[in-house]
C-alpha cells in the first residue's frame, strides 16, 4: 500500500513517514493470523519494547484494505489503562505495521485456572475491568463486536495485573445510540440475539457479550452452547438460559441479576456499561460478592479453555 496521505482514511492515525526498520529492531514472532504476523519489537530512541502487527497489504482486497484503515483510525482514538493501545501507525509499500502495547501476562482466562484462590470477588474486578474498556468504547461511538476470553489479555504476569481487551479488527464507529445494520460479525457464541435476527444494532451487542463472559466467569461454561450452529443460534435469539444446580446456589443473587440485566433480548431495555458499572454486584463487592473459593468453576473452566482451543477454526470471527 502507497504511503498514507491525508486523503485516506488513515488519516487520523499516527503515520511516520519515515521506514518501519528505521525507527524499530523487530525481534521474536508472538502470532500470526491469514495476513499478518504479530512480532516482538523495540523502539530505537526509547529502547521501549512494543508488539507491531505487520500486515501483508498486497494480499489484501480493496475491501480488507478498508477495514485495516478502520481499525487503525478507531485505535488510534482509544486510550485507556484497560484498552491495548496503538502507539504508531506506519504504511509502506506492501507492508502496514501496527504497534501496540506489549502485553505479556496471556489470556485471562488461562490466568484464571492457574490461580490458588479465585471467588465470585475476582469475577466482578475481571468484569469490571472489561466494563471500563467498554464503557470507554460506547463513550467514543466505537462498538467492539468480538469480545470473547481470547481479546482478554493481562498487562502482565505480575498478579493483580490490569485486564486488557484487544483485537479491534471487527470494531465499528456508530454514531451514538442509534442502530442500523452493520453486517453479520463476530463470534458465535458471543452473538447477539439481534444480530442474528439480522436486526439494526449498536452497543447493546457489546454489553450482551459482557453477560456471556460473566456468566463463564461465574461458573467455567457458557450460557449458550451445542455443538450444532443451528440450535445454538436459536438458543441465543429465544434468550434460554438459566442457572442450573448445584453450581450455581453458591453465586450470589445479584450476580444473576446482573447477568440477566445484560442477556435482556431486547437491547433497548439491556444495561448500558455504565449502568453496569454502578451496579452494586461490581462497585459495592467487598460487601455484596461472594469470597469462598470457586474450585468448581477452575476445573469447568479449564475444560472450557482446553476445547476452545480445539475449536478455533469452528469459532474463528465471522466476518
Amino acid at each position: 500500500m502507497a504511503a498514507v496521505t491525508n486523503n485516506t482514511p488513515i488519516s487520523n492515525s499516527i503515520v511516520t513517514s519515515t521506514r518501519f526498520t528505521d525507527e524499530y529492531d523487530l525481534k521474536e514472532e508472538l502470532g500470526k493470523g491469514a495476513f499478518s504476523i504479530v512480532r516482538r519489537c523495540i523502539q530505537k530512541s526509547s529502547a521501549q519494547e512494543f508488539a507491531a502487527k505487520i500486515i501483508n497489504t498486497k494480499k489484501l482486497s480493496t475491501r480488507d484494505h478498508q477495514k485495516l484503515e478502520r481499525e487503525a483510525r478507531i485505535c488510534r482514538q482509544l486510550k485507556h489503562p484497560n484498552i491495548v493501545r496503538l502507539h504508531d501507525s506506519i504504511s509502506e509499500e506492501g507492508f502496514h505495521y501496527l504497534v501496540f502495547d506489549l502485553v505479556t501476562g496471556g489470556e485471562l482466562f488461562e490466568d484464571i485456572v492457574a490461580r490458588e484462590f479465585y471467588s465470585e470477588a475476582d469475577a466482578s474486578h475481571c468484569i469490571q475491568q472489561i466494563l471500563e474498556a467498554v464503557r470507554h468504547c460506547h463513550e467514543s461511538n466505537i462498538v467492539h463486536r468480538d469480545l470473547k476470553p481470547e481479546n482478554l489479555l493481562l498487562a502482565s504476569k505480575t498478579k493483580g495485573a490490569a485486564v486488557k481487551l484487544a483485537d479491534f479488527g471487527l470494531a465499528i464507529e456508530v454514531n451514538g445510540d442509534q442502530t442500523q445494520w452493520y453486517g453479520f460479525a463476530g463470534t458465535p457464541g458471543y452473538l447477539s440475539p439481534e444480530v442474528l435476527k439480522k436486526e439494526p444494532y449498536g452497543k447493546p451487542v457489546d454489553i450482551w457479550a459482557c453477560g456471556v463472559i460473566l456468566y463463564i466467569l461465574l461458573v467455567g461454561y457458557p450460557p449458550f452452547w451445542d455443538e450444532d450452529q443451528h440450535r445454538l443460534y436459536n438458543q441465543i435469539k429465544a434468550g434460554a438460559y438459566d442457572y442450573p444446580s448445584p453450581e450455581w446456589d453458591t453465586v450470589t443473587t445479584e450476580a444473576k441479576r446482573l447477568i440477566d440485566s445484560m442477556l435482556n433480548i431486547n437491547p433497548s431495555r439491556r444495561i448500558s456499561a455504565t449502568d453496569a458499572l454502578k451496579h452494586p454486584w461490581i462497585c459495592q463487592r467487598e460487601r455484596v460478592a461472594g469470597t469462598i473459593h470457586r474450585q468448581e468453576t477452575v476445573d469447568c473452566l479449564r475444560k472450557f479453555n482446553a476445547r476452545r482451543k480445539l475449536k478455533v477454526n469452528n469459532l474463528s470471527p465471522i466476518i
